[in-house]
């Protein structure tokens, strides 16, 4: 699992090999693109690489606590932007990774977090005098590693989730409102969503990642949303934000064939997914990034797993039967190069 953060770090390294006066005529050339209607062939670029770790130790510590723990993180975000007169091609790559060792555990690893999110866009302006496009988009988001429920007493031998499983793959045709590479809204009434998982993991009962039980795949088809805002707020501190929004057409009430439970679905219930990060650099190659990501989604039922007096896993279910809304945060401190 630490090649992911030799990945990183060497990712990072590498782009501080960039000479400020570059960054300083991509400032200038964005400031060009977002404020005139000159036409325009360049490319963009921009981000923020993070590795970081927190460290803690304890001994006859009156009060208790961990004896030794050890945290270490690793996050980017960066675009790629290719403008071409009236035609503009935009990458958005997220990655993040992060282990916590305890004493307590014998220090086995346990993962903080793992993502995986791409999207690329193509857009051909419709007006040139107008920051309308006429978009396609496709996005890709999975994760690196296996993932564990650490309640359970032998999470070691019972993964959940996996490199594309689950995977996530949309496709959508719609129409975007671009203002430079900072703001962004996009709005596609046919979009195409396939969601991919080991059959391994949708064995259990009810499926996982809204595939049915024993299934590898699930298509939607629906309406689509994602807007993304870029600021900075100073020359060492910025904000970006992101709202994905899916309306699936083809959603409709299902029925486990095991349990008799009915799982209540329509159009009506909208996936939502709301990222967000703040990045501020407080000296040449140290920062902090701060991420807090939103998630609701129908098909993940508000369920949980604990383990009873008997020290058996049991499932415990919310009887609004909604979604399960998740929430992910995320701080690193260390060392940061903003490209």
């Amino acid at each position: 699992m630490m090649k992911k953060f030799y990945f990183l770090f060497s990712a990072c390294i590498m782009l501080s090999f960039y000479s400020k006066a570059q960054l300083g005529d991509i400032d200038k050339m964005q400031k060009s693109f977002e404020y005139t209607d000159k036409d325009t062939v360049a490319w963009i670029h921009g981000g923020t690489c993070q590795i970081g770790m927190n460290q803690g130790l304890l001994h006859n510590w009156n009060a208790g606590g961990e004896i030794a723990s050890l945290t270490v993180n690793g996050v980017f975000s960066g675009f790629l932007t290719r403008v071409y007169h009236n035609q503009i091609w935009s990458n958005n790559l997220d990655l993040a990774y992060s282990l916590f060792y305890a004493y307590s555990n014998d220090f086995v690893p346990r993962k903080n977090d793992d993502r995986i999110d791409f999207t690329s866009k193509y857009g051909f302006k419709i007006d040139p005098k107008k920051p309308f496009y006429l978009t396609t988009l496709f996005n890709f988001r999975s994760q690196f590693s296996k993932g564990y429920n650490y309640t359970l007493p032998d999470w070691k031998q019972n993964p959940i989730s996996d490199f594309f499983s689950p995977g996530y793959f949309t496709l959508a045709e719609g129409v975007e409102l671009r203002r430079g590479t900072n703001l962004s809204f996009f709005l596609s009434p046919i979009s195409a969503r396939y969601t991919v998982a080991n059959s391994r993991y949708t064995s259990m009962t009810g499926g996982a990642f809204g595939i049915e039980q024993g299934a590898t795949s699930r298509f939607e088809l629906g309406a689509y949303f994602s807007g993304r805002y870029k600021v900075d707020i100073s020359k060492t501190m910025s904000f970006k934000t992101r709202l994905d929004l899916y309306s699936n057409y083809l959603a409709k009430n299902k029925t486990d064939g095991v349990t008799g439970r009915v799982t209540h679905d329509n159009p009506g219930n909208i996936d939502i997914l709301w990222d967000n990060l703040f990045s501020w650099k407080f000296s040449k190659y140290f920062g902090m990034v701060a991420g807090l990501t939103f998630i609701y989604d129908n098909d993940f039922p508000y369920s949980s797993t604990y383990v009873n007096e008997s020290g058996v896993a049991q499932s415990k279910n919310d009887p609004a039967d909604l979604g399960w809304l998740q929430l992910r945060q995320v701080f690193t401190f260390g060392f940061e190069y903003k490209f």
